[in-house]
């Protein structure tokens, strides 16, 4: 950090100016908070290179590779601002790494920050190795919750942060440890599919309510599914619906969750509206993964939080030896407040995800065979409050009568409720699910490769254009260039973290782009 920045984060796409945020956060934290995630990153690098220095017990490795990801889940954008548990968290890692290293003090010059690498290209590959394995952590948290996990996944996390501590790796280094980090960035979401699915059933086609019942309510948001099951057990024949917002909408394509009479629909769009949307709910609002903006006064009262998000002075709902969570208080408080305002109502559609598509396979393949679809538009990622990502709207809108929309991610509330008809029987929006679900985009990709013969997936009728906003889509981004997609066109912004001989890298290898007007965008990607 210099000595005119009181902070410095550019980790997110709405970073102050494309450049970097030096007062406070556009995501709301602040220096102090900034600074607590500073130096719980560099802790956790530190305790990442103790146990690649000096080994660990297999039982110690399981509860190191636990503490990793719950510490850079901690600092994903929109996840905990909570001064106290970060510093807490720096603290017991601090404490793990004394313990490994038998007091030996680990990488002893290094510093806490963005800018304490000088290089600016070693810089940008660290800080992009970094948010992808933010994103990896994320990805892997959620498994693990469902008890899968994967210790050769673990042990590449634990490696990699050690080595983004050694000045001895050069910038092609760097680079193949980047695309290394997408391989296992594949084999997380292939983890996490099969932690969701093996749980609560493969995603159906589903109809979504987006209006309200007059009975009192609880909003769940984030992506953790395990929260929303326990919280639909505890709600049953308490005269208590839930609702679900934000990433959390596909919780509704799974069969598991169906047999909940009290489980209503979607309320509201996407995470950056939740200001407006969670003083209207009237309900108490359960945030259960990075998707907090920090609250107003008149409903802070009304947040609760768990897992790795945190604010302070709202309740927090920890697990106990079990992994069992009580909601009674949340429960008891929904009891006592109005029912949801209605703010819109209708019905909206998904679960598209693999094993749906595949299921519709041969009237995808007729349809292409018959010209009736010419093109795929992979719009997936996230949503976000700045005013320009209304080209998406506009860009869907825009796009041929032949053309799909396969999505998955917030990026959806952008064109999911358009009336944008379909094609033989195939809705022109095909969601997936969440920013998790982005595997199942990877998998129809290449089932349509193999059903059509062809040698390269980039030969496909396919084109992605791509919105990003944190972390977990850069691990989406590494994951697709390491299956050998081409031609990514990023908006709205290219990501300040990149330097400009890195664009140039990507640019030249992978034909990454921006994205410029509606108009001619639809005619470089549509041809």
């Amino acid at each position: 950090m210099s000595d005119t920045n009181e902070m410095f984060c550019f980790q997110c796409q709405e970073t102050a100016g494309c450049k970097g945020c030096t007062k406070g956060g556009v995501c709301g934290k602040s220096a102090s908070t900034a600074a607590e995630q500073d130096n719980l990153i560099l802790e956790t690098k530190k305790l990442a290179l103790a146990v690649t220095e000096n080994g660990t017990k297999e039982e110690d490795v399981k509860l190191v590779s636990s503490l990793i990801m719950d510490n850079l889940f901690k600092t994903i954008t929109n996840a905990n601002f909570d001064n106290k548990v970060l510093a807490s968290a720096t603290m017991m890692t601090k404490a793990y790494t004394n313990k490994i290293a038998n007091g030996k003090e680990i990488a002893p010059n290094a510093k806490s920050g963005v800018l304490a690498t000088e290089n600016e290209d070693i810089r940008s590959m660290r800080e992009l190795i970094t948010y992808g394995l933010k994103g990896l952590a994320a990805y892997l948290k959620h498994a693990a919750i469902l008890g899968y996990t994967d210790g050769s996944i673990n042990a590449f996390m634990i490696n990699t942060l050690a080595k983004l501590l050694d000045d001895n790796m050069s910038l092609n280094d760097y680079i193949s440890l980047t695309m290394e980090t997408g391989s296992i960035g594949v084999k997380a979401m292939a983890l996490l599919d099969k932690a969701n699915t093996s749980t609560y059933g493969n995603p159906e086609i589903s109809e979504v309510n987006i209006g309200v019942r007059n009975n009192p309510a609880i909003l769940i948001s984030g992506h953790d599914l395990k929260d929303l099951e326990m919280l639909l057990e505890q709600t049953q024949g308490t005269g208590v619906d839930v609702y679900t917002h934000g990433e959390m909408l596909p919780a509704h394509y799974y069969p598991a969750f169906k047999k909940y009479d009290n489980f209503v629909g979607n309320y509201g769009n996407a995470w950056w509206l939740q200001k407006s949307e969670f003083e209207s709910f009237n309900g108490p609002i359960l945030l259960t993964t990075n998707c907090l903006v920090p609250p107003s006064a008149s409903y802070k009262n009304r947040i609760f939080t768990t897992n790795d998000v945190g604010f302070p002075d709202c309740p927090h709902i920890e697990e106990d030896k079990n992994g069992k969570k009580d909601f009674s208080a949340i429960i008891e408080m929904a009891k006592k407040l109005p029912a949801p305002k209605e703010i819109e109502s209708g019905k909206i559609v998904g679960g598209f995800a693999h094993e749906q598509v595949f299921a519709l396979a041969d009237k995808v393949v007729d349809a292409v065979k018959s010209g009736a679809i010419k093109k795929f538009i992979v719009m997936a990622g996230c949503d976000g409050r700045a005013k320009s990502r209304s080209y998406y709207t506009d860009f869907a809108k825009a796009l041929p009568k032949d053309a799909v929309i396969l999505t998955a991610g917030c990026a959806k509330y952008k064109y999911n409720k358009l009336n944008l008809g379909d094609i033989a029987g195939i809705p022109r929006v095909l969601d997936a699910g969440q920013c998790n679900d982005s595997y199942s985009l990877a998998l129809i990709a290449l089932k349509l490769k193999e059903v059509f013969g062809l040698d390269d997936v980039n030969k496909l009728p396919i084109v992605y254009n791509i919105a990003w906003y944190e972390q977990k889509a850069v691990i989406v981004l590494l994951a697709l260039l390491s299956l050998g997609v081409k031609n990514i066109h990023l908006g709205p912004t290219l990501p300040a973290f990149l330097s400009p001989n890195v664009v140039k890298f990507l640019v030249e290898n992978f034909g990454i782009g921006g994205i410029t007007t509606v108009e001619d965008d639809i005619k470089t990607m549509l041809g």
